[in-house]
């Protein structure tokens, strides 16, 4: 438990990080309630293993009372569990159902102030006046039938719309009988994962290094994860073996890269030759600032390629609102278990974003958010080229998207030591060794969302950013 670290470096301990303001004095009932919400956060889940009250006193600099009465608390409370002669560990104090919601792949938001986490847009860019205008103009003509449960695959309004729309701006191959609608990507993968399992698929291979939550949502839907490792040309099709294959094509997320032509050729040709599936998560393909957007490899192969895009980035999350261009043999079992339970976004967003669509306010809007995510890109890259940060992109990932990856320099701090004093200087970022499934091959770096501050945030952010990493 002992290291190097000064007295003022208190948040986080043994791995954990505490959320303690370094310039407090901390009692017991503060170090309770740090602990306490580490435990309801999942920071600590059930189960695991808590400093000793000697090494915890050692890290945080307090006496060993402090933590001795802080944990008495929680024992009260039923959130620690002791036992004679054995370490003190979390207790398991939910029941199933809870811990399943609490493992939802929806991000919780962050208390830290500057936001550079990735996967998420300038909520201060929604089209407010556009969107409102497209629902007026929806809702005035739209029959009262309509406002009813409405159809498992979605509305046919929005299917049509995103039929044109994917055909014109991606290359996509498909109708609008083709397409499904959802409540997010997470709930896409998980009823195309059991649809899969029922159909008898045993495995479904991802990028490695790719998002652990939608790994998950595949493992918990009962089928075997694999890894198929990356190089510069991206997603290696001769390392896959699985009869499903879920990749980032046009933009790798963590790393950035762009599959090769040559690979692109290769996977579709595999695809249909050995008659496998492809799942092309396509998360940001609108956002390419350097030049035209690579297309959608489903064109090359739209009966085994299932093409996934969402609204999430464009415009925002929490509209939930995502979509699948299914081959024509998986139409009927997805509409068949989407209408198992209630897996649609309402009616009235659907509608709202198909007017958009049509009417060219959704293209405006993407083309007024490149631009600016563009130049957020240029600023961060120049900044961290020009600063004394002593760290890397890593790789030289294309222009494009709403992230950037650094690789840390491997004769400074490790990825938690720097994510720690990142989270004491209040700025939220996401670590890169998680991403990696195979820890032969796991790298150590930062993962930075340059989209997610609004306007006015992102100058002070970014500033912040540069200081603790030019110490780091």
């Amino acid at each position: 438990m002992r290291d190097d670290r000064s007295s003022s470096d208190r948040s986080g301990t043994g791995g954990i990080d505490l959320h303690l303001d370094p310039r407090a004095r901390v009692g017991s009932g503060e170090l309770a309630a740090s602990l306490r919400t580490a435990i309801r956060e999942d920071r600590l889940p059930p189960g695991s293993r808590v400093p000793s009250t000697r090494d915890l006193a050692d890290d945080l600099g307090v006496s060993r009372g402090t933590v001795t009465r802080a944990y008495e608390l929680l024992v009260a409370e039923g959130l620690l569990l002791t036992r004679q002669g054995a370490s003190t560990v979390v207790a398991d104090t939910e029941p199933p159902i809870r811990r399943h919601a609490r493992e939802s792949p929806v991000r919780r938001p962050t208390d830290l102030h500057w936001d550079l986490r990735p996967g998420k847009p300038d909520l201060s860019m929604f089209p407010r006046s556009d969107w409102l205008a497209a629902q007026r103009r929806a809702l005035r003509h739209v029959p009262a039938a309509e406002l009813d449960y409405g159809h498992p695959a979605g509305h046919p309004l929005l299917r049509e719309a995103l039929a044109e729309y994917l055909g014109r701006v991606r290359g996509v191959r498909t109708s609008p009988e083709r397409i499904a609608v959802f409540g997010g990507y997470g709930e896409a993968l998980r009823v195309l994962a059991e649809v899969l399992l029922r159909r008898g698929t045993p495995s479904v291979d991802f990028e490695d290094p790719s998002l652990p939550k939608l790994r998950d949502i595949a493992g918990e839907a009962g089928l075997r994860v694999n890894g198929v490792p990356l190089d510069e040309s991206g997603f290696d099709p001769r390392g896959s073996h699985s009869p499903v294959l879920v990749v980032t094509p046009a933009h790798q997320y963590p790393l950035g890269v762009t599959m090769s032509a040559a690979r692109r050729a290769e996977l579709s040709r595999l695809a249909r030759t050995e008659d496998r599936l492809v799942v092309e998560d396509d998360y940001d393909g609108e956002f390419r600032f350097d030049r035209e957007p690579v297309g959608a490899l489903q064109r090359w192969a739209p009966e085994q390629v299932i093409y996934a895009g969402t609204a999430s980035k464009t415009l925002a999350p929490g509209l939930r609102l995502a979509w699948l261009a299914l081959p024509e043999r998986l139409v009927e079992p997805v509409r068949e278990r989407k209408a198992d339970g209630d897996r649609t976004p309402p009616v009235t967003e659907q509608l709202t974003l198909a007017e958009m669509l049509r009417s060219g306010s959704y293209d405006q809007h993407v083309r007024r958010c490149r631009a600016g995510y563009e130049r957020r890109r240029r600023r961060i890259v120049a900044a961290l080229t020009e600063s004394e940060v002593r760290h890397e992109l890593y790789p030289a990932g294309i222009a494009a998207g709403l992230h950037l990856t650094l690789r840390l320099a491997p004769e400074g701090l490790s990825e938690q030591r720097v994510l720690r004093r990142l989270r004491r200087h209040s700025v939220a970022v996401e670590g890169l060794a998680e991403h990696w499934m195979d820890d032969r091959r796991r790298q150590e770096g930062l993962v930075i969302g340059y989209a997610a501050p609004p306007g006015h945030a992102f100058g002070p952010a970014l500033r912040t950013l540069l200081r603790v990493l030019s110490e780091s």
